[in-house]
């Protein structure tokens, strides 16, 4: 039989109009069409929103996860333009919401600033969701207009009278399109805090109306990035008492950073340019981490801290500090629509500028920190050269970069990382009943043997002699610290598998500071979670049902009462048999488990500054709280 040939001639070329290019490629509008992606929809409204913050209209945004499964976000600017296009024929807000690259960015003459680029973030929306409705109050007048799936039902219409100004845009995203439909609100959250931290004055809440779900956040801070560095910071001893704030405006660009050293071992910068958070940095980065070495270096050697043949790196300079870059400019040259690095060649040069005048002057007026900077600096530097000579000595031996595994790691079957998953277990009776009750193919079982160190208070040369910490790098095959290479990763999936009570937290938060302090690319990109084991089994006429937590436990017995019940709490993971186990905690179609988010690795490290920082008023209030969650804690 004849294999029938593909023709390839003018048929075959297909025009994709209005917004088909977005629903037929989502990907590259959103990034993805997973939960980021999903995320990713909230906030390209809530940057329009932010971009009338900028331009000095409106104050307050709200946000809200309606219990149908929807999103309204709302804010208290100037509305859409609800007029007549002039070449459209047809209102503003169907242009922005049915065109891509429509917008008021493009000419300056709509906002001079913004974080929307490209004028298709309301339109990707729209085209990505089931429904999508949209209400004005602009010109004392409710304008109203429905969507589905990005085209419109009817046309724009005036449904009340109001003296307010604002826009309303509520959606449904598309479950044909994304991967999921569940919003996660601890990550916008995190989002949300960060924007209200970068403007100060602005009110935004975040409510979830979702069953069972119910809760509500508002931020609000008055001392904008400064606030930023003082969160960041808490618990910890800092170099100089007041984080240093640098504020410089030219044109219709500025420049707004604030740092303060602390006495960790770690850098934690974040770097914003119009409120968008460029993960990858830019240009603005790299123009504040260039000026804070010459500056210090500079400095070091004029006052003869350091000899002129010394030069502290990068890395030494930056050690503790804890920095934020905000930048607003009005032609920002991101890569791709997601926004995750700055390319303004001149933003470099400027933010350079601005950090030689006035961290070079800070350093000049307070000698005594200028000095205690410079020292820390080379104490850091020691102390990496150190870690560097322990790091070749531990590669030699073969942990970094063997492909020898270790020998308690019961391994999956599968060479597909994409669809692997390790779990991390206490202790090896539970490792026992873990291996016996996984699914062979995908999933890994690694047993690990009480507490690991407390990475908070060692530097790298004592980490890399603890043998759970060095089977687990061994394990996930993707290194540490300056080594750590996110491609190498054995497994997609880490899973804290510990017990439901504190001897497991304290193992849990452990691993997580560990995580979050020297593979911080497993937390940011997704790939940590936490098991969620049952705390209590309860059999009722035959029938098995397991409970996560007392509440729920209670809820139960209020419902049906106690009599007639076999009850068993679990004292931890190895009391379960193999079946229960997998049941309850490991089958994916029915476990339940929480992915681990910066903010929950924040907290978890956090708990370790506040125990060991120099603030006893903050250690002994937490203490008091916390009582069974520390008293074992090695500290």
């Amino acid at each position: 039989m004849e294999e029938q040939k593909q023709v390839y001639d003018e048929s075959a070329i297909q025009v994709l109009e209005g917004l088909d290019p977005v629903r037929k490629r989502p990907g590259m509008y959103i990034g993805s069409t997973d939960e980021r992606g999903l995320q990713h929809l909230i906030v390209e409204i809530v940057d329009n929103s932010i971009d009338e913050v900028l331009a000095g209209y409106c104050n307050k945004i709200e946000v809200v996860l309606e219990s149908d499964g929807s999103c309204s976000v709302t804010d208290n600017g100037r509305g859409i333009p609800t007029g007549m296009h002039k070449t459209e024929h047809k209102s503003a807000v169907e242009v922005v919401l049915t065109k891509l690259h429509a917008g008021g960015k493009f000419g300056g003459s709509g906002y001079k600033i913004s974080g929307g680029l490209h004028g298709v973030g309301l339109s990707v929306v729209n085209a990505l969701s089931t429904r999508l409705e949209v209400e004005i109050k602009q010109n004392g007048n409710i304008y109203h207009q429905d969507y589905e799936r990005g085209n419109p039902k009817n046309p724009l219409t005036i449904v009340g009278s109001s003296k307010e100004t604002g826009t309303k845009v509520t959606f449904l995203p598309d479950p044909e399109i994304f991967e999921t439909v569940d919003f996660n609100y601890e990550t916008l959250k995190s989002r949300f805090k960060e924007i209200a931290f970068l403007n100060r004055g602005l009110t935004i809440s975040l409510e979830d109306k979702r069953e069972g779900r119910e809760r509500k956040d508002v931020f609000h801070f008055e001392g904008g990035i400064v606030e930023f560095v003082d969160f960041l910071n808490r618990g910890r001893e800092c170099l100089f008492p007041k984080p240093l704030y640098i504020f410089d405006k030219k044109d219709d660009s500025q420049v707004e950073i604030c740092f303060q050293y602390n006495d960790g071992y770690s850098e934690t910068i974040h770097a914003y340019a119009n409120n968008i958070n460029t993960e990858e940095g830019g240009t603005h980065l790299n123009g504040f981490k260039n000026a804070l070495t010459k500056i210090v270096n500079d400095y070091g050697v004029k006052n003869k801290i350091l000899k002129e043949t010394e030069k502290l790196s990068g890395e030494d300079v930056r050690e503790g500090i804890c920095a934020i870059i905000s930048v607003k400019l009005t032609e920002p040259q991101f890569e791709g629509q997601t926004k995750t690095k700055l390319g303004n060649s001149e933003m470099r040069v400027y933010v350079e500028k601005v950090m030689q005048e006035e961290f070079g002057n800070f350093l000049e007026e307070n000698p005594q920190i200028a000095r205690d900077l410079v020292l820390k600096c080379v104490t850091a530097q020691r102390a990496r050269d150190a870690a560097r000579s322990a790091r070749e000595l531990t590669r030699r031996k073969g942990v970094l970069e063997s492909n020898t595994l270790p020998g308690k790691l019961a391994d999956c079957t599968s060479k597909d990382s994409s669809q692997c998953e390790i779990f991390l277990v206490e202790g090896d009776s539970a490792g026992g009943t873990a291996k016996q009750g996984r699914d062979r193919k995908f999933q890994a079982i690694l047993p690990l043997r009480g507490k690991i160190l407390n990475v908070e208070k060692a530097r790298l040369p004592r980490i890399l002699e603890n043998q759970e910490i060095k089977t687990m790098i061994t394990a996930f095959g993707c290194g540490i610290s300056e080594e750590f290479d996110i491609t190498k990763l054995r497994y997609d999936k880490i899973i804290c598998m510990t017990d439901a009570d504190v001897d497991g937290s304290h193992i849990r938060i452990l691993m997580l500071t560990f995580f979050y302090r020297f593979m911080r690319p497993l937390i940011e990109q997704g790939h940590v979670y936490i098991a969620q084991p049952p705390l209590y089994k309860v059999v009722r006429s035959g029938v098995t049902r397991y409970f996560y937590d007392d509440a729920e436990l209670e809820k139960y017995f209020a419902e049906f009462g106690r009599k007639g019940i076999e009850l068993q709490r679990y004292k931890g993971l190895g009391e379960m048999n193999a079946d229960q186990l997998w049941t309850t905690t490991m089958d994916p179609k029915t476990r339940t488990m929480l992915q681990v988010t910066m903010e929950d690795a924040f907290e978890a490290d956090e708990i370790f500054t506040i125990l060991m920082g120099e603030r006893p008023e903050l250690r002994r209030e937490f203490i008091e709280k916390n009582h069974d969650l520390v008293k074992d804690l090695d500290v």
